[in-house]
């Protein structure tokens, strides 16, 4: 989900050089968010009803006994991650509670002290294109518990303004491409021009004769 996706498309252009082929080589970075995402995020059914207080259920580690659940359940708050169901929706979140896989979570996001017997938790990730934040607890024994998602404006503005520069990256480049295009058939327009004007064999014996760079700086 919070992968950064990016694709490198090359497509076959005949008369192009080696430059060219290296500007249409490099990766472009595909924007992760819709362009707007706070429309998405009140109009899409999906998000109402998570946007909604429900029930939730941890869902890791199903074919265990409940004892060992439990157990594992709190390691895996530790670590920074858990499998989390809204239980009306069915929909499966696999949340990362911390910004670093390597780092430990913070009170922020994993909190057990807030109320004995529960851990209220809280994760930032983008879903169907939207930034968005979860918030929600959980009973320690049970394993069930409320939680809903509402929209992160704070990451979407970040989200966004990516989106503009990847974009604004991509036009430049087409751009560049486009004007080497353009000056490479230049070229061949004002050789052809040429030869028709001295003929084709003269052409040819006026070319092959005329010494190259790097004959005429030897000298």
């Amino acid at each position: 989900m919070n992968g950064q996706l990016s694709s490198t498309v090359v497509p076959f252009v005949s008369g192009i050089g080696r430059r060219e082929e290296a500007i249409l080589a490099m990766p472009y970075i595909m924007p992760r968010v819709v362009p707007d995402q706070k429309a998405k995020f009140e109009n899409d059914e999906f998000f109402r009803k998570l946007g909604r207080e429900c029930e939730i259920k941890y869902t890791g580690f199903r074919d265990r006994s409940h004892e060992e659940r439990v157990v594992r359940f709190q390691a895996d708050l530790r670590e920074g991650h858990a499998e989390i169901a809204f239980v009306a929706t069915g929909t499966n979140l696999a949340l990362q509670f911390s910004p670093s896989a390597d780092k430990a979570p913070s009170k922020e996001y994993v909190d057990f002290e807030k109320e004995p017997g529960k851990v209220h938790l809280q994760a930032r990730f983008i879903l169907n294109g939207v930034c968005v934040r979860w918030k929600g607890w959980i009973d320690l024994q049970r394993l069930d518990g409320i939680g809903s998602i509402e929209f992160d404006e704070e990451k979407a503005k970040i989200e966004e303004q990516q989106m503009k520069e990847a974009m604004e990256q991509a036009t430049r480049r087409q751009r560049e491409f486009e004007e080497r295009q353009q000056a490479h058939r230049d070229q061949m327009e004002r050789r052809a021009e040429e030869e028709a004007e001295v003929g084709p064999s003269a052409f040819m014996r006026r070319h092959l004769h005329q010494p190259s760079p790097s004959a005429s700086s030897s000298d």
